[in-house]
């Protein structure tokens, strides 16, 4: 299976001012066979886990998880788990002013010299953590937000709350149902086109959500791990 079998031109960019309506798979079954998946990936990935919690612990002083305050499902706020990739001393923060410049002028990925929307350079990351952000490493404790019941293993990214200051209303409809550790967006065009972009193609997988779909979906996300396009 290749990212080809999904494209943006299978999502249109439509949208309709009001909160989506899930259908039978998204309020009945999406979660229970979500969990299943995700039992099995944490036994999968617990040998990995213990490597990299080893690693993060021998060459960089600070706690092996970082525990980052994002919106969830109707804005509820949640502590989203990820294995630390940052320094513990004060830095400049650059994704603040960064990210929210993208939201507020919807900038094109093609407009930008690095051809991408990830903000290229940050001093608080250390050597390990470019290692476990290129390949999405550090994301892998957000199975445990999943089985908490604050995320879903496919699902629209959550946002940091500065970057919910910058929403417009229509924004703020991709909210409606539990943020994924992947998604449609990752898969398809993940920091290659614009934020609008990015929001009309998380509201339309909120109306056409599947089992099939999210099949695709979890299949094609290791694949843009190897790749080594990060998650956010």
């Amino acid at each position: 299976m290749d990212t080809q079998d999904l494209s943006a031109d299978q999502f249109p960019f439509d949208y309709d001012a009001e909160v989506p309506k899930l259908n039978f798979y998204g309020q009945y079954i999406k979660r229970p066979v979500e969990i299943i998946i995700v039992v099995g990936l944490i036994i999968f990935f617990s040998p990995l886990m213990a490597v990299i919690a080893l690693s993060i612990r021998l060459f960089s002083p600070g706690p092996v998880f970082y525990r980052q305050v994002r919106a969830g499902k109707n804005g509820v706020s949640f502590n989203m788990l990820k294995f630390r990739s940052m320094k513990l001393e004060n830095a400049p923060d650059l994704h603040r002013e960064y990210v929210q410049r993208l939201i507020r002028e919807n900038v094109n990925p093609k407009e930008l010299a690095s051809g991408t929307l990830k903000l290229q350079s940050d001093p608080r990351i250390t050597g390990m953590g470019k290692i476990l952000r290129k390949y999405s490493l550090d994301e892998i404790p957000q199975l445990f937000n999943v089985i908490r019941g604050e995320m879903s293993l496919v699902g629209p990214r959550p946002p940091l709350p500065y970057e919910l200051e910058v929403y417009e209303d229509w924004h703020k409809l991709r909210l409606a149902i539990r943020p994924g550790i992947t998604g449609l967006w990752q898969v398809i065009a993940h920091n290659t086109c614009s934020f609008e972009e990015m929001v009309r193609l998380d509201l339309n997988y909120i109306k056409t959500m599947s089992l099939w779909l999210d099949f695709k979906i979890i299949i094609l996300t290791p694949i843009e791990m190897i790749r080594g396009k990060g998650s956010g």
